[in-house]
């Protein structure tokens, strides 16, 4: 049982190293996250500011990993293009989308305050 546990992490583990190696967008969603860590870490930011940064970059690096995934998938069943084939990997990207505006949205209200005092006179 826990060999499997173990296994089981393994896995995920070897998904994320895919991910970063094979998808550019997730490695500029990993840059994107280490600025907004250096950002928070530079503001002190509060425990519900770092939640909601946290969450927000999950959410991103998650979707991410979902689109690669059904990209791999779809590519695998339909190697000849379809239109069937374009819209599911549209609509996943479209998700990524979705999820990097939630997380700028969020990055704007925690750091916004921060920065135009910095910018103010």
């Amino acid at each position: 049982m826990l060999k499997k546990r173990i296994a089981s992490f393994v896995y995920a583990g070897r998904g994320v190293v895919t991910l970063l190696k094979t998808q550019t967008n997730a490695k500029i969603h990993l840059l994107a996250t280490v600025l907004v860590i250096i950002c928070g870490f530079a503001f002190g930011v509060t425990k519900t500011e770092w939640c909601l940064l946290t969450l927000s970059i999950g959410l991103v690096l998650a979707a991410e990993a979902l689109n690669t995934a059904i990209e791999f998938a779809v590519d695998l069943a339909s190697p000849e293009q379809h239109e069937l084939a374009k819209n599911a990997k549209d609509v996943a990207a479209g998700g990524v989308l979705l999820s990097a505006i939630a997380a700028a949205v969020v990055a704007l209200f925690v750091f916004g305050p921060h920065f135009w005092t910095l910018l103010s006179p």
